[in-house]
Formats: C-alpha cells, sequence, structure tokens
C-alpha cells in the first residue's frame, strides 16, 4: 500500500477519517481490502452498539446512572444514525439498562453504520457473485479502512497523549473479541495496555465497555450451547 502500511503512516492525512467511533469500530471489524467480518456477527452487532452509545457519551448527550442509559444534554447532533439512537433514549418514558439498550441496538446497528460509512464514501455495496447470499460492503479504500488499528496503537503509546475517542475505540474492540486480531498488528502485551489505558476514562465509558464485553460474552456462549 502507498502512504500507509500496517506498520506504518507516511503523512497526517492517512489517518483521515470521519470521526465516528462506530464507524472505527465497524471497519476494525472487517477486513480492510475484502470486508470480510472477523467477528460472529453477533458479536460485531453489539460492539458496533457500544460505539454508538458511546459517540453519544463523547458528545456529553447521554449518561449512565446506576447502570441506566439517561439523557444527559441536548447537544446538536449532525449525524442521522446518532439522532436516532439519541431519539429512542430521549422517547422512552422509563430508563433501560445498558445492557437492554445493546442488545436492542445490536439488531441494525452494523447495517446503520455501513451506510453511514457507505454515505460517507469509506463502503461500497457489491453483489454476491452467489445469487441466493445478500449484497455485502467493501471497502473502498484500504489504507483508509486500515487506519483505525493505527488509532489504536497510537492510544496505546505512552509517549503520546491518548485521545478518549480512541481509547474507547480500544476498549469496545476488545470487548467485543478483536484482541487476537489486533494483536497482529499491536505490541506485545497489548490486551494489558488496552485495560490500563481504559482504566483512564471517564466512569460512563468504562462502564458501558464492561457491559459490552458482558452482552458479548454472553452471546458467545448462548451460541455454542
Amino acid at each position: 500500500m502507498q502512504g500507509m502500511s500496517r506498520h506504518g503512516v507516511s503523512g497526517r492525512a492517512a489517518l483521515g477519517g470521519t470521526g465516528r467511533l462506530a464507524d472505527d469500530l465497524y471497519l476494525l471489524a472487517h477486513h480492510e481490502v475484502t470486508g470480510r467480518p472477523h467477528l460472529q456477527p453477533r458479536a460485531a452487532g453489539l460492539g458496533v452498539a457500544g460505539g454508538l452509545l458511546a459517540e453519544l457519551m463523547l458528545s456529553g448527550s447521554i449518561g449512565l446512572h446506576a447502570g441506566q442509559v439517561v439523557v444527559a444534554g441536548r447537544c446538536p447532533l449532525e449525524d442521522a444514525a446518532a439522532r436516532s439512537v439519541m431519539r429512542l433514549v430521549a422517547g422512552e418514558r422509563g430508563q433501560h439498562v445498558a445492557g437492554d439498550w445493546l442488545q436492542f441496538l445490536s439488531r441494525t446497528a452494523a447495517d446503520d453504520v455501513a451506510f453511514r460509512l457507505e454515505q460517507s464514501g469509506y463502503l461500497a455495496r457489491v453483489a454476491s457473485r452467489r445469487p441466493w447470499r445478500a449484497q455485502r460492503w467493501v471497502p473502498v479504500d484500504p489504507e483508509s479502512a486500515f487506519a483505525p488499528v493505527l488509532r489504536v496503537k497510537l492510544a496505546l503509546d505512552p509517549s503520546q497523549p491518548a485521545a478518549a475517542q480512541n481509547v474507547a475505540l480500544a476498549g469496545l474492540a476488545a470487548a467485543c473479541g478483536l484482541s487476537r486480531h489486533l494483536a497482529l498488528y499491536l505490541p506485545d502485551g497489548a490486551y494489558r495496555h488496552i485495560q490500563q489505558a481504559t482504566g483512564c476514562l471517564q466512569p460512563a465509558l468504562r462502564e458501558l465497555i464492561a457491559h459490552t464485553q458482558a452482552a458479548v460474552d454472553a452471546a458467545l456462549l448462548s451460541h455454542r450451547v
């Protein structure tokens, strides 16, 4: 690859992205060339759902209180997917625990974010060669699709100030089962570094990551039974 490889980046522009956490998580969960998933669909859906909730937390729109998702502010949201999730949270008469929201949003989260990435020019839909299989999304530019791995690597670099969004990305990636995949590109002991880095996040984000991991673990366990 020119401009960026799995070992480095030449130029800041190569790290460009949508700036949305769930977008980066979706790209992490899929091969940068073929678009094939690195995770089971249930785990990917829960992880991307966690990314959508994390986006709202980072914007100050929602928070967690006693494990329940609550409205924290009315910040302007430019993105349609974020506005949709925010409307759902704000429209509920009662409050629901984070695990319930993850389960609910995971049903469509991956497709919603893939469509958002398609609109942003990062993914393209291609038809399967086999007529009985559905079409799938494929990255338009493998270098841009691989960039989230480098953002995780930056978040774990102790010599650099870590952005909360990149640290949350690393935490959610580990929570939904991408540690083994990321270990191919990160220094030894990366999982331990991710745990240390996420420990510095705001409590609501740490709790959301924990709920995401619990939901993914439960989903994978039920799949094996």
